[in-house]
């Protein structure tokens, strides 16, 4: 509906004698009484033609009555340059028959069509436990992956883990002192790793053994050493790989430093003959500063490469592995200074590689203790939370299926409601409500849905109500939201709307009678509607939609 309306607006625009192209909003109106849709395209115009804008909105409301036609119930001037437009009811019919008829397809675009994307997240560091600052990139990257889906690009999915440097050292230190030669499972990998921290930072003897290991796992000549190494990330990444396929998510590429090292030190040397790093105190340093970001070590005096270098070797590695038109990259947003020197780097070495990657930051999940660091050892390991949340979840839903639909869809509702960057404050009560704000209340309105949908005996009853619900309203801007969220990266778009979508559920659910009425064949149709559009959009989000609850 959307689309018809812009082209409308299109061609009054042109027929008026406005600009072609000319820039203009269309939106929801924060009061449904004001109407479906707002557009300021009149005071744009108006802008460009020297004209009055409340004379040419009135001039552009007549000439939209005529491109409309019966798609409009009414079309008013709202102000100076706005016109407010109220779909008809047959219109909005029309757009809840298109939502039952077509199922999953129901909400997809074709804006990015013929596009190609690769999206990099979640991230976990071999030798250490995935941690809930893994599970908000894995939660975020995973819906802005389906959203960007849904437009019609190709994507390919990609993570990124740390597999060698100082923090594998020190898993490794800890875990050859205990004499340890199969690590069992992640715990113990995630134990060492904590032990061997807090050796490096308190013991010299401890840090001058772990920085000889590191510059040995470079070298790669102990055999002993890089069988340890080798197993120890087998045991990371099945871990990894378990709470992924819980996530509902999956990746096309998993990269390891190990990858990229040899790549980014070629380049970032190839780099410094090129006078766009220096030298400095031995290290090979970028000069940020007068860029307006921060001067970083990229390959230090040991000669071994810092993140940044291997960032660069990635940027190289996904372009020959997957050619893209456009590349994300999702983590912390403590990372968002160290992201600008390495694009800054990047636009210096490959200009049109740089200009086509985007750094989009998330926030922190903080509980009542606040944010906690895995180098002290109290790090809250993503398995755990999912865990806690799960066993929660059980009190109230005792079917173990249901309970962890029930906690996935808590968690990833609380991650994904706040704007991109903004951190999260996790209450477990809050999120496991079904009163509203919730993942389970989306789940529940759903399931209500389901359940009148399920006692359905036919379709009785023919009349047809003589203006439309306002659920109806609200359902006709699914496809709009769903392309918005994907073109603006923020899933907290959909989030808002389909907390919004189960509030008018509600609402039709405690004052209509479904079943039985003498509307029932259209009322079936509108329950069949919204379970579509619930549907769709939790899947966007990865938010399980169950059964039952």
């Amino acid at each position: 509906m959307e689309e018809r309306i812009k082209k409308a607006i299109g061609d009054a625009l042109l027929y008026a004698g406005a600009p072609a192209g000319t820039a203009y909003a269309l939106e929801r109106p924060p009061d449904a009484k004001l109407g479906d849709y707002s557009t300021n395209a009149a005071l744009a115009a108006a802008n460009l033609l020297g004209k009055n804008p409340n004379e040419f909105a009135g001039e552009l409301a007549r000439l939209l009555k005529d491109k409309l036609g019966e798609d409009a119930e009414r079309i008013l001037v709202a102000g100076p340059g706005f016109v407010n437009i109220t779909l008809s009811r047959s219109a909005v019919a029309l757009a809840i028959a298109e939502a039952d008829a077509a199922g999953t397809a129901w909400g997809k675009g074709s804006a990015a069509a013929g596009a190609r994307v690769i999206i990099e997240y979640s991230n976990p560091n071999a030798f250490k436990e995935m941690h809930v600052g893994h599970l908000v990139g894995s939660v975020v990257g995973e819906a802005l992956a389906r959203l960007i889906e849904n437009t019609g690009a190709t994507l390919a999915r990609a993570t990124f883990g740390g597999d060698i440097g100082p923090n594998v050292a020190k898993s490794l230190w800890a875990l050859k002192k205990r004499g340890v030669t199969e690590p069992e499972n992640a715990s113990q990998i995630g134990e060492a790793y904590a032990e061997g921290s807090r050796a490096y930072d308190s013991d010299p003897q401890a840090k001058e053994e772990i920085d000889a290991l590191n510059k040995a796992i470079y070298a790669g000549d102990d055999r002993a050493l890089m069988e340890l190494w080798r197993e120890g990330r087998a045991v990371s990444v099945e871990e990894f790989r378990r709470i992924w396929r819980l996530l509902g998510t999956h990746f096309d590429f998993e990269f390891f430093d190990s990858d990229t090292t040899e790549i980014g030190v070629r380049v970032v040397r190839d780099g410094l003959a090129k006078g766009i790093f220096k030298k400095s105190g031995g290290a090979v340093i970028y000069d940020g500063e007068a860029k307006g970001v921060h001067t970083m070590v990229f390959i230090t005096s040991h000669d071994t490469p810092t993140y940044e270098a291997k960032d660069i070797g990635l940027a190289f590695l996904k372009e020959e592995r997957w050619p893209s038109d456009a590349s994300l990259i999702i983590t912390g947003n403590e990372q968002t200074g160290r992201f600008k020197t390495v694009l800054a780097a990047l636009a210096e070495i490959a200009p049109l590689l740089a200009a086509k990657t985007r750094h989009i930051a998330t926030g922190f999940l903080k509980l009542v203790s606040g944010k906690m660091s895995s180098r002290e050892g109290n790090v809250i390991t993503a398995a755990g939370f999912i865990r806690d949340v799960t066993e929660r979840a059980r009190k109230r839903n005792p079917d173990p299926l249901i309970a962890e639909q029930v906690a996935l869809g808590a968690i990833k509702y609380m991650i994904l409601r706040q704007a991109p960057g903004s951190d999260i404050i996790f209450d477990p009560e809050k999120s496991l409500s079904l009163e509203g704000d919730s993942g389970p209340y989306l789940q529940y309105a759903l399931v209500r849905a389901r359940k009148i949908l399920a006692y359905a005996q036919g379709e009785t009853g023919t009349d047809v109500p003589a203006a439309p619900y306002a659920i109806e309203r609200l359902m006709v801007h699914y496809p709009e939201v769903a392309a918005r969220a994907a073109r603006e990266r923020a899933p907290n778009l959909l989030v808002n709307y389909l907390t919004e979508l189960a509030g008018a559920w509600n609402a039709f659910y405690a004052a209509e009678q479904v079943l039985g009425s003498p509307e029932e064949a259209y009322k079936q149709r509108a329950a069949r509607a919204f379970a579509t559009t619930m549907i769709n959009g939790l899947t966007l989000l990865g938010i399980p939609a169950p059964e039952k609850m």
